[in-house]
């Protein structure tokens, strides 16, 4: 299936039908009165969060959405039937916005929430709502009302706890297949990952959380290099970046190194500085194609490098997302910050 993240459509709700002006005309029931019903309503759009749904690909094609308009009343007091609402079903992490200003309607971040997206006119009245003691046979009665319209724009967020960043082939994709189930191409050039992947990661008995990857990001991305910024949205809802670093390919150019984590970094902030801003821990990879003895002194002079750009309350770790080495500890550690922010999260309620 094609991952479409973004939609713009427009949504009209039903009108509601027309009153109608009737009179009864029965044998033996002489100045039989008023009898014309009422219209029906129209139909009302709601839109609605779905865990089974990963895509906005429904919204890609089809661009105008209509409800059904409410029927006209009858004749012998009957009133017309209500036109069925339309529900537009989106995946959970859905953004709704108002095209007109700009603004946020509605963020749809739970399974099953529903949420009224245009309202469905009023039916009109008959003229049995216009007799009198003075107006004994009323000939008046009111059309329905339209039904609203709306156009909006759909941006699809993933839900997840923490987000993988950093160049292409970085090994991103690879950390997350050895540590979840999720399974997104993996190969040797760059831009393997053309869309986002969700994994859930367990750690025994203390839990799981939910990890992001998304495609690399490249130096120029502000200005459209590579893939650009446009799946970083998929990151603002983390709790946690994860920026994975590989310092195996380029061994032992640390000055390289560093530049690209700092070319990232900016990259992020021109993007969104409250994204910028959140915890960020560093994951050293393919500490594997460094040779044993020199591992150690390595790491510590790529991370007293990287450490004067990070926050104090980060973390570097050095793995091996091909062969797990140090991965555990990784993921350990992040099992704690989750449970650490569940519970300060716990107090403040």
């Amino acid at each position: 299936m094609k991952f479409i993240d973004e939609a713009k459509i427009e949504v009209h709700a039903g009108k509601g039908g027309d009153g109608i002006a009737a009179f009864r005309r029965e044998k033996f029931v002489p100045k039989g009165g008023p009898s014309g019903g009422d219209g029906g309503r129209g139909g009302t759009i709601y839109v609605r969060a779905s865990r089974d749904i990963n895509t906005l690909l429904d919204y890609r094609f089809k661009r105008i959405f209509r409800a059904k308009h409410g029927k006209n009343g009858q004749s012998k007091d009957c009133y017309g039937r209500s036109g069925d609402d339309l529900y537009l079903e989106v995946p959970m992490g859905t953004i709704i916005y108002d095209e007109a200003d700009n603004s946020i309607i509605f963020d749809l971040s739970q399974d099953g929430q529903t949420e009224q997206l245009c309202k469905g006119g009023k039916g009109g009245l008959g003229n049995i709502h216009f007799k009198s003691s003075i107006n004994r046979a009323p000939r008046q009665f009111t059309n329905g009302e339209l039904g609203e319209i709306r156009m909006i724009r759909m941006e699809l967020s993933v839900l997840a706890d923490v987000g993988l960043l950093g160049f292409p082939n970085a090994g991103k994709s690879t950390f997350i297949t050895s540590v979840s189930a999720a399974k997104p191409k993996v190969a040797d050039y760059p831009f393997t990952t053309l869309h986002p992947h969700l994994g859930v990661v367990r750690s025994g008995f203390r839990g799981s959380f939910v990890i992001a990857d998304i495609p690399g990001l490249i130096a120029g991305a502000s200005e459209g290099a590579g893939l650009g910024h446009q799946f970083l949205k998929h990151l603002q809802r983390t709790k946690l970046l994860v920026h994975v670093i590989d310092i195996g390919t380029e061994y032992p150019d640390t000055d390289s190194i560093v530049q690209g984590a700092n070319d990232i970094c900016l990259e992020l902030q021109k993007y969104d500085e409250a994204l910028f801003k959140k915890p960020r821990w560093i994951a050293l990879n393919k500490i594997d194609l460094i040779p044993k003895e020199e591992q150690g002194a390595f790491v510590a002079e790529i991370s007293v490098a990287l450490k004067k750009g990070l926050a104090d309350s980060s973390q570097i770790f050095p793995i091996s997302s091909l062969s797990a080495e140090g991965t555990p500890a990784l993921i350990n550690s992040i099992m704690e910050y989750m449970s650490k922010l569940e519970e300060d999260k716990n107090e403040s309620h």
